[in-house]
């Protein structure tokens, strides 16, 4: 699929470039779709086209989320990451580059589908691949929009193609409405996504990403039984690895723990990634202390944190690829959905609902944490909902760094002041939470009674 995701994006920038005349919730400057969209292999081109913009929003994303979090700490900005230590220190102004770049990128990736949302239904081709298209249009539209409401809060609301003169008349809609908005796009896309792929297609959206990412959506806004009710039908339909090193091997990028990633072929010029962090010695690791030393002896999610080669220490190692060490050009996918994920969020879900001594809830949290060579946990451990809730949460913090989960994580379970307090000795304050709305944005709408500032910035 990145092969043809490669040459499709040469094809589709003859027809779309990023106007930066216009303000970022405008469509990417185009000439002419009308004459695009008509057949199958026409709207299979612009799906994929989408798919390829969540591969320039990894790294943002990976900005965004966990400099922010106790996973690591820059300890002073070095060329070129001034912005990026600004938010890991919760100094970032409106003005930062890599916000504006975030908010452009996304509102970008929207822009794809809408087109295909918007044009699809007049096309003459079968209904049933007409759905599936349209359901993967709208799981990256709410994958997309899911990561801009908790980063931002109140956001434009934009579900179909819009001009760029109408764009500057849409104001920041309120974050309930946003979540419906996430919510309905989900939900289409469960009913109407295949369970699986072809080997060919891999990497594509199924009926699983749907249901997981709609769980998280769930369980983000403390609905823990409609989170419970989706999450089950995900159980049983993957598995958990032998180890955690198994799900991230590069060779072996379609494992049956992985739910939805965003593929990367370092074969393919463009189409690999580059380190986020330099090779370093673990005295200048940009991790946090709070982080290195969270794992027992037996815990073996600790060779995922980091590939040691003669004494040195590159890192992480979920997304190095040993094999490219030469050319910082590496082909690991990044990971969104993984089967360990769905354990924790239901077992999480399960115990908000109602803590039950050895419940099921128990039997999830123990299946990863086996994996994880840890003995399994009882109600004599956990005596309560509360013990229960701390557990998972750093449990969720032992598997998934650098994932993209853990701020989020923090925010959910409102631990954010005290976990960043501990890990990089930083006192934030509630406003915090969420980012700045990118000045360039506000200037360009010049209406603050519609698209205002956070409060605190």
């Amino acid at each position: 699929m990145k092969k043809i995701i490669y040459i499709l994006l040469t094809m589709l920038l003859t027809f779309s470039s990023c106007s930066k005349e216009f303000v970022e919730l405008a469509p990417e400057n185009v000439l002419n779709t009308e004459d695009f969209f008509k057949t199958k292999d026409d709207f299979n081109a612009a799906v994929l086209a989408a798919y390829a913009k969540l591969q320039g929003q990894v790294e943002i994303y990976f900005e965004l989320v966990e400099w922010r979090s106790d996973n690591l700490d820059l300890l002073a900005p070095t060329a070129g990451t001034q912005d990026r230590f600004n938010i890991n220190k919760f100094q970032e102004t409106s003005a930062n580059g890599i916000l504006q770049n975030a908010w452009a990128n996304f509102y970008n990736g929207i822009f794809r589908t809408n087109v295909i949302t918007d044009k699809i239904n007049e096309a003459n081709f079968d209904e049933e691949i007409k759905n599936q298209f349209e359901g993967e249009a709208r799981f990256i539209r709410a994958l997309t929009y899911f990561n801009i409401v908790r980063l931002w809060g109140d956001a434009p609301i934009v579900l179909t193609e819009i001009s760029a003169e109408e764009s500057l008349t849409l104001g920041r809609s309120p974050v309930a409405q946003v979540y419906e908005a996430i919510e309905a796009d989900l939900l289409f896309a469960v009913e109407h996504l295949p369970i699986s792929h072809s080997s060919q297609d891999f990497g594509r959206a199924t009926k699983g990403a749907a249901r997981t990412l709609l769980g998280k959506v769930y369980l983000t806004q403390n609905k823990y039984a409609e989170a419970v009710t989706v999450l089950n039908d995900v159980v049983g339909q993957y598995s958990l690895l032998p180890t955690i090193s198994d799900v991230f091997d590069t060779s072996n990028k379609t494992n049956n723990e992985i739910i939805f990633s965003i593929r990367f072929n370092k074969e393919i010029e463009g189409e690999g990634h580059g380190l986020w962090f330099a090779v370093s010695d673990l005295s200048i690791s940009p991790f946090t202390p709070k982080l290195t030393t969270a794992y027992s002896a037996s815990d073996n999610r600790k060779d995922a944190i980091a590939f040691r080669a003669t004494g040195n220490l590159f890192a992480p190692s979920k997304f190095f690829d040993t094999e490219s060490t030469a050319t910082r050009n590496f082909g690991n996918d990044y990971i969104l959905l993984r089967y360990a994920d769905v354990l924790l969020m239901l077992s999480e879900a399960l115990n908000e609902q109602s803590y039950q001594a050895n419940g099921i809830a128990f039997t999830y949290l123990n299946e990863v944490r086996e994996r994880a060579n840890l003995p399994a946990l009882t109600s004599t451990e956990l005596s309560n909902q509360n013990s229960f809730r701390e557990t998972i949460l750093n449990e969720r913090f032992l598997e998934f760094p650098f994932e993209g989960h853990r701020w989020f994580d923090l925010i959910r379970t409102k631990t954010a002041e005290s976990e960043i307090n501990a890990g990089i000795g930083i006192s934030i304050q509630d406003y915090q939470l969420l980012y700045p709305m990118p000045q360039a944005e506000i200037e360009k709408i010049n209406n603050t009674t519609i698209f205002y500032q956070n409060d605190g910035y």
